[in-house]
């Protein structure tokens, strides 16, 4: 967040510079009102770059089998231009190096779950989805995992047949 700031401040001094340098090289002829509206400007763009480019920064860092599942694209009010392009501010990704399944129960996978959004700590944590029945189970404290491959404790969630994250860690 500090090196973004940076960034921001750094941008409107860049293009308040090349403001001033144009003006003086045409001898003063542009009005005075340039020069703070190009910092102004410069600021802005590389904010909104910057807020365009998180999802393709986040997940270019991300290993080779991790696999995002699910976008969250958001409009609003105060950033007029995401109505044209909406923003994406969150994800969830499935991380396919975590996958095991068990013999008994080949229906049922067990990964691990990547939440990221913009301004957030990103989040990890251990889910087995049952592709059969569409269901999944949050690994949390109490939950065991007994010699057949059967969850004691766990809170199934029924999930929609298009669960998207549900798809990407059945494996389509």
């Amino acid at each position: 967040m500090l090196l973004e700031f940076i960034a921001i401040i750094a941008a409107g001094f860049g293009l308040a510079g090349l403001a001033l340098s144009l003006n003086i090289a045409l001898r003063r002829r542009l009005p005075q009102w340039i020069v703070p509206a190009s910092a102004g400007a410069g600021m802005l763009l590389m904010a909104i770059w910057l807020e365009y480019s998180w999802f393709e920064r986040t997940t270019s860092t991300f290993p080779d089998g991790v696999e995002v599942a699910s976008t969250n694209q958001a409009r609003s009010w105060y950033r007029p231009w995401t109505y044209v392009v909406p923003l994406t501010n969150r994800l969830i990704a499935v991380d396919h190096r975590a996958d095991r399944r068990h013999p008994d129960r080949p229906d049922q996978v067990l990964t691990r779950v990547i939440l990221a959004g913009r301004w957030e700590p990103t989040r990890q944590f251990g889910v087995v989805y049952d592709c059969r029945a569409r269901r999944r189970a949050d690994l949390l404290d109490e939950v065991e995992l007994d010699g057949s491959g059967e969850l004691k404790n766990a809170d199934w969630l029924q999930l929609p047949a298009d669960d998207r994250v549900m798809r990407a860690a059945c494996g389509g």
